[in-house]
């Protein structure tokens, strides 16, 4: 299968693309360059991963331009080409929910969030497709591969360089999910019967920060309150009903952040 992975080079795409070229597959990159667009005729299927992924950018039109314009082009292209496309959403979407119920409501927080917000409604506003559509609202992703992020990077990740981490009180939980759950999530619909849709992807635990940080044995201390900054997503959690039929993960914190520590410390 040939098959188009936008944003190749962050972080899912460069856990995706060698797993994929490992399974025979003819793999391609691309990375967003204004004004231009990959020719996806030429592909079984695209991959679309690519956005600006930092939550803390203000600059709205450069936001909407590549995260929302971009993948709207895209999903024209697939779909006058009979390619098959599928795309990175968020559970940012979701915003400062304190807690998800069965039809939690969306209430993105950020630009980033909205931006994920608006091409899931786009989507969700096409009554007719000529190919099948799937998107992701990934949860909180951590694992190898993440480390060039820097303050985007999942806290796993920034308390492993740190040592020492400073924590939100209040002890907020979110759904940490391993990058290698994401990967089979991402790879589940070219070998099972997936209808279009927009899934969630994540463990399926709601966890507190301290957690992550005690698997990984590293100390932490609070930050003041005041620090929290507005519009905090406080709780996260993916519901086992919003997954792929017949998808599950395999990774929870404990076996997740052991898998990752081992990386970490270079074994």
């Amino acid at each position: 299968m040939r098959i188009l992975i936008t944003g190749s080079n962050g972080f899912i795409g460069k856990n995706l693309g060698p797993y994929l070229a490992h399974k025979g597959h003819d793999v391609e990159g691309y990375d967003y360059i204004d004004g231009r667009f990959p020719d996806p005729k030429e592909y079984d299927r695209v991959i679309h991963l690519g956005a600006i992924s930092d939550t803390t950018e203000k600059d709205v039109d450069k936001i909407l331009k590549q995260n929302y314009e971009f993948s709207i082009k895209m999903l024209e292209l697939c779909d006058t080409f009979g390619v098959t496309f599928m795309y990175a959403s968020s559970a940012s979407v979701y915003g400062s929910n304190t807690e998800f119920k069965e039809n939690s409501p969306v209430n993105p927080q950020s630009p980033y969030a909205w931006s994920k917000y608006l091409f899931d409604r786009y989507v969700q506003s096409i009554t007719e497709y000529q190919v099948n559509v799937q998107g992701f609202r990934f949860f909180n992703v951590y694992g190898p591969g993440e480390e060039y992020k820097n303050k985007m990077s999942s806290i796993a990740c920034q308390a492993y360089k740190q040592g020492v981490f400073k924590l939100f009180p209040k002890k907020p939980k979110r759904d940490f999910v391993y990058i290698k759950d994401v990967v089979s999530a991402t790879l589940y619909p070219l070998t099972n019967e997936v209808p279009s849709g927009i899934y969630e992807v994540g463990s399926g635990e709601a966890r507190i920060f301290e957690d992550v940080l005690d698997n990984l044995e590293i100390s932490y201390t609070y930050r003041n309150e005041i620090d929290i900054p507005e519009g905090y997503q406080y709780y996260t959690e993916s519901d086992s009903k919003k997954w792929m039929p017949g998808w599950t993960p395999k990774y929870n914190i404990e076996t997740g952040i052991k898998a990752y520590k081992k990386y970490l410390d270079g074994e």
